[in-house]
């Protein structure tokens, strides 16, 4: 089987940005439901650690404005300390920057707040660097639709790459035999997917149970 390491993404190539999620910016999204993209920030998030893809985060003004990285998905990394900031473009920022050329990874994937200047900037900036940049949009937000569609727009026509976050994560698993990884997904997606994450719980609780209820013998030869 031909091995697409150029067109797709894979976790030992990417590494994660996580920038400003935090309450202040959360208060100006209007693109989005903010619970929708705080739950999808952190379901990346958590798909970064499965497959052992860096997660750097970082936040502006942290302790004079915006507050602290949104608890929950503070507590995917509770052992990182966020790279904090005073200029809008993350990337601007040396600390920043030097952790992220320090993971070695090409392909860089976005989640912010907000779209239009706090992802858009930095995936701007990087792209000049020569970097591989994905943004994920449904775990960004901006203060307005317009805003947020426009940013993404941009971004688009410098060659950054839109993406969403189970795109990303089914990308990186690739195959539903990879073991390694096949509970962290499911469990992930059980807890993010929504609806669909229910029909993961339906298939795993009930179709057992039924199919015990035809296939009786089947059980007693397992006692």
């Amino acid at each position: 089987m031909r091995d697409y390491q150029k067109s797709l993404l894979d976790p030992t190539q990417s590494a994660v940005v996580v920038i400003d999620h935090q309450p202040q910016m959360y208060f100006g999204v209007e693109s989005h439901n903010r619970s929708c993209v705080l739950n999808n920030v952190t379901a990346l998030a958590k798909a970064a650690q499965a497959f052992q893809a860096p997660c750097i985060l970082t936040t502006v003004e942290a302790q004079q404005f915006s507050g602290y990285m949104a608890q929950k998905l503070q507590g995917v990394y509770p052992q990182s300390v966020p790279i904090d900031r005073t200029c809008i473009n993350c990337w601007e920022d040396q600390n920043l920057k030097t952790a992220v050329v320090g993971t070695g990874k090409r392909k860089l994937l976005l989640a912010g707040l907000w779209t239009e200047a706090c992802v858009c900037f930095p995936a701007l900036s990087m792209r000049e660097d020569g970097f591989e940049v994905y943004v994920v949009t449904d775990a960004c937000g901006g203060a307005t639709k317009e805003a947020h569609d426009m940013a993404v727009m941009r971004m688009v026509q410098a060659g950054v790459i839109p993406v969403t976050w189970q795109q990303v994560m089914l990308e990186w698993q690739r195959d539903w035999a990879n073991q390694d990884s096949y509970q962290k997904v499911m469990g992930i997606i059980k807890e993010h997917s929504g609806a669909y994450g229910l029909g993961v719980e339906y298939s795993e609780t009930m179709l057992p149970q039924a199919q015990a209820q035809q296939h009786p013998q089947v059980q007693l030869n397992k006692v």
